[in-house]
This record gives C-alpha cells, sequence and structure tokens, in this order.
C-alpha cells in the first residue's frame, strides 16, 4: 500500500455533484506571518502522515494529511461524535450519489484553532482499507486546511510547521467539477472585478488541457505598477505575494489581498526561467 492509494480516495469524488461542498470557510483569515505553529505527525506504514484532530472538542481523532486531497472528509462514526450529524441524517451513501456536506464549527489540530472548516462525511472504502492495516483512521484532513499555511515538513523529527499565509481557499472540488463537466457547455459570462490595488494588468484563462503552473500575461498597461515592475506580456504568473495564481480567481484574490503601495513580489516563468519581480500596486478609486 502506498500513497496512490490515498490518492485514489478523492478519484471517485471527482463523479459527485457540484453542490456537495459548498459549506463556508473562515470569515476571519489568520494574517499572513502570524507565529508558525509546530504540528506533530505520525509516520505510518504505508508512509502516509497522520495527525490528532479535535472537532467540536470531541476527539482527537486520527487522520490522514493529505496534500493531494482537495477535501476534508470523516467518516459517519466521527460525525455522529461531534454533532455533525441531526438525528434524522442517515449515513453518507458510497457511490452514485453526493456524500453529505457539513460544516465542522471548531476544528484543533494542535495549537491551531479555526472556525467553519468544510467537510464531507461518508465511511469511503479507501480510507478503510488503509485503516485495517495501519489501525484507526477516520478520515482525511486536505485543502481547505492546508492551503492556508506555508509548510515545511521535518520527517525525522516527524514535525510540520504551518505559518498562517493570509490565503482563503475556495471551492476545490466545485472547481474541479465546473472545469470536468464544462458549465453544462455554456459559455460563461465574463465578469468585471475591480481590487482595491490597481496593477495594469490582465491574465488569460487556462486552457482546458494546461496542467503547468501559473497563468499567462495578456496585456500589460503602458506606465502601469505591473510595468513599471518589469511584468510583461507572455510572462507566465505563478505568484503574486507568496499566492497561489493557478486560475484566473486565484489571481484575482491573490491580487486582492495586497494593500495599496506595499511592494510585493511577483514570480514569474520568462524563456524558461523563473524570475522574481519587485511591484507596488498604485491606488484604486
Amino acid at each position: 500500500m502506498n500513497r496512490a492509494l490515498a490518492l485514489s480516495v478523492f478519484a471517485a469524488l471527482l463523479t459527485f455533484s457540484q453542490n456537495a461542498f459548498g459549506a463556508p470557510l473562515d470569515k476571519e483569515p489568520l494574517k499572513p506571518d502570524e507565529k508558525p505553529v509546530v504540528i506533530p505527525f505520525e509516520l505510518l506504514k504505508s508512509r502516509h502522515m497522520a495527525i490528532q484532530v479535535k472537532i467540536n472538542d470531541k476527539g482527537p481523532y486520527r487522520l490522514i494529511f493529505d496534500t493531494g486531497a482537495p477535501t476534508n472528509l470523516v467518516n459517519n462514526k466521527v460525525a455522529k461524535e461531534a454533532g455533525l450529524l441531526a438525528k434524522d441524517d442517515k449515513p453518507a451513501p458510497l457511490f452514485g450519489a453526493a456524500p453529505a456536506p457539513k460544516t465542522i464549527k471548531k476544528l484543533e489540530i494542535g495549537a491551531l484553532k479555526l472556525e467553519g472548516m468544510p467537510t464531507m462525511v461518508m465511511d469511503h472504502p479507501t480510507v478503510s482499507a488503509i485503516a485495517e492495516v495501519v489501525g484507526p483512521i477516520e478520515g482525511i484532513i486536505g485543502f481547505p486546511f492546508f492551503a492556508r499555511y506555508k509548510m515545511t515538513i521535518d520527517y525525522e523529527k516527524k514535525e510540520m510547521t504551518l505559518t498562517p499565509n493570509g490565503y482563503v481557499p475556495g471551492d476545490a472540488m466545485a472547481g474541479m467539477m465546473e472545469k470536468l463537466m464544462g458549465a453544462s457547455g455554456k459559455k460563461a459570462e465574463p465578469t468585471v472585478l475591480a481590487p482595491a490595488a490597481l496593477w495594469g494588468f490582465d491574465v488569460l484563462s487556462r486552457k482546458a488541457d494546461d496542467e503547468n503552473p501559473g497563468v499567462t500575461v495578456d496585456n500589460v498597461l503602458a506606465k502601469s505598477p505591473a510595468a513599471l515592475g518589469g511584468l510583461k506580456k507572455g510572462d507566465r504568473l505563478l505568484t503574486v505575494d507568496g499566492r497561489w495564481t493557478d486560475t484566473v480567481s486565484d489571481t484575482f484574490l491573490a491580487a486582492s489581498l495586497v494593500k495599496p503601495g506595499k511592494a510585493v513580489t511577483l514570480v514569474v516563468k520568462r524563456d524558461g526561467k523563473e524570475v522574481k519581480l519587485t511591484v507596488t500596486p498604485g491606488k484604486g478609486l
């Protein structure tokens, strides 16, 4: 049994409804670069990392920490004990229908405490199979949690260090479903958004077969903050101030979190090499 087995847990989730994971995230995300938190982990025989998690003051429960998982997941046993299920809720089905989307009111991992964390509830057969080999495993901690942090992992000490990056992850599952389903074959209407800080560039939506990180810069306005910082049309924008820019929405979110007048680093790929640029966005209207 290896890491591929854990990743297969979520291969089937792509068949679920686009509305299966619509719970809101934190209203007040942690501020970037707050004090790092060190969390111990257990390295399982399967070479997965397992961490101890408390849910709504219940537990701790042993969950796999999986950076390849697009969502959190807990089994029906944990959901019932932690009060995620109402009295009339039925156990979540396996395949062929959407698992139950729920919201964890209070999630504790080490010294970290988060509110409003979304999760799916179901007894997934692959998680059960892993548990048969390594002992009790009650679910998986994935993207909605780990995307909020800059992470370093020390396998010798069996510790991970998490530093808040200020990023608020969106609905990864809904995003994947929208991409797979092609928005029911209809061409989406353009949406115009205006962040507080003005940058002076725009990017292209990624094509369906584009699996490389980042987005392509389509236009840079003359004498704009982006142009003055050295950004060029055709650059592949990888990050803005340390935040991923793998989609147009990611790029907008990363740009919107930067205050006007603050100099930040943009990482772009140009002529096959990564280049760091310093851009100071202007003040909007």
